[in-house]
Formats: structure tokens, C-alpha cells, sequence
């Protein structure tokens, strides 16, 4: 899966002259946490929710609410927002994405093509992938087994669930940091009756069955 496949193409861009409490209010309707700052349609700077938070004076200042107005009706975004703009293109893989915010500890990346702010990735939409990739709203069996990292493991693995004729509807991998020998793979099966499964498995010395947990039947 690729940044362009989930990024949100309807951005919303501001000029380097739009003031705070413009993008304070553009942030409030629109529902968003951070605007890329575009400059005859080259991306400039970014400012985020908590970059406006920063600029504003504090609850405990002596300055009414018309001076504090009159102040930020001054500033603009240029004057706050960070010009070293880390970005992506459509073309960047998702896990990638993550790992760049995960390294650089923001919640969002515009995606740039050609110069151009053409989409925007978010925390949101990482998290909602995760969801997804463990199948967590398909139902049916979470199975989580603790592997070797021996060629093959795997492969016996799914030998047994097609045995029982079972479908895997997702499955994950996390290396354990610990062991690094070892590895979690987390599978979704399309079963609430995964007992026969797991007996076989069992009898696998390379295999853990490390947890197991049926979703319930809704009501």
C-alpha cells in the first residue's frame, strides 16, 4: 500500500499572509490539526494546532480579549510556522510514512508531487490502516503464535488452517525485542472454532500458540 492509495487528496492550503486567528478559524471549521503553507503553489512551511496554541498569550496574561485579538490579527502563519517542511510523495510506501513520523514525532505529512502539496497522510489514517491490516472488525479467531525465524515455519503453519479448510482474513508480523531469534504473527482466522487448529498446532515444537481470543457473537 502506497501514501496516495489512503492520503486525503482535498487538502487545505493557506498563504504564507494568512494571519492566526485566520487559521485558527480555518482549523475549527474544517476540523484539522495542521495547514502546509503554500507559496504560488510551492510548498513553504507548515503550521500546526499547537504552533497557533504557542503564538497565543497565555490565560494569565493582563491583555483583554480585544488586545489579545488585535495582536494575532497581526501575525501571520508565516511568522510561526516551520519552514523545514518534512514530507512524502504519493509513491512512498505507508510503512515508511509511519516510520517518518514515528522518527520526526509529528502527526502528519503533506505529500508532495512535482513541487506540489497533492494530498496530506495523518496519524488517523496510519491508525485506521493498522485496524485494517489486523482485520479487527472481520470477527472470527485472533491467533497469535510465537514463531522461530526458521524458513519454512510459517509456510507449516498455514498448511494446517488450509487443512481445516479455514480462511486467513489477515496477518501481521512484530519482531519480539527481546528475542530477537523470534517473532509474533498475529492471524485473524474466519472461524469462532479454532480448537482443532490449535491442537494441531500444538504439536508443532517450533510453534507457541501464544494467545488466543475469539471475537463474541454480536447480539
Amino acid at each position: 500500500m502506497l501514501v496516495k492509495d489512503r492520503m486525503n487528496r482535498e487538502v487545505v492550503t493557506v498563504p504564507p499572509s494568512t494571519t492566526i486567528i485566520e487559521a485558527q478559524k480555518i482549523m475549527k471549521d474544517k476540523n484539522i490539526r495542521r495547514l502546509p503553507v503554500v507559496e504560488k503553489e510551492e510548498l513553504v512551511g507548515i503550521v500546526t494546532y499547537n504552533d497557533l496554541l504557542e503564538a497565543s498569550p497565555s490565560k494569565a496574561t493582563a491583555l483583554s480579549r480585544f488586545e489579545i485579538t488585535y495582536l494575532l490579527s497581526k501575525m501571520s502563519v508565516a511568522e510561526i510556522m516551520t519552514r523545514k517542511v518534512v514530507y512524502v510523495k504519493p509513491d512512498t510506501p505507508i510503512e515508511e510514512a509511519a516510520l517518518i513520523m514515528n522518527k520526526n514525532q509529528i502527526g502528519g505529512l503533506p505529500v508532495v508531487e512535482d513541487g506540489r502539496v497533492v494530498g496530506i497522510i495523518t496519524e488517523s489514517d496510519i491508525f485506521e490502516i493498522l485496524v485494517e491490516t489486523l482485520g479487527v472488525r472481520e470477527g472470527g479467531t485472533r491467533l497469535t503464535l510465537e514463531l522461530p525465524q526458521r524458513p519454512g515455519v510459517l509456510h507449516e503453519v498455514t498448511g494446517v488452517i488450509r487443512k481445516y479448510e479455514v480462511n486467513i482474513l489477515s496477518l501481521a508480523t512484530f519482531y519480539q525485542q527481546q528475542k530477537s531469534d523470534y517473532r509474533y504473527v498475529v492471524m485473524r482466522l474466519a472461524t469462532r472454532e479454532p480448537e482443532k487448529i490449535i491442537g494441531e498446532l500444538n504439536q508443532n515444537p517450533d510453534v507457541n500458540v501464544y494467545h488466543v481470543w475469539v471475537t463474541p457473537e454480536e447480539e
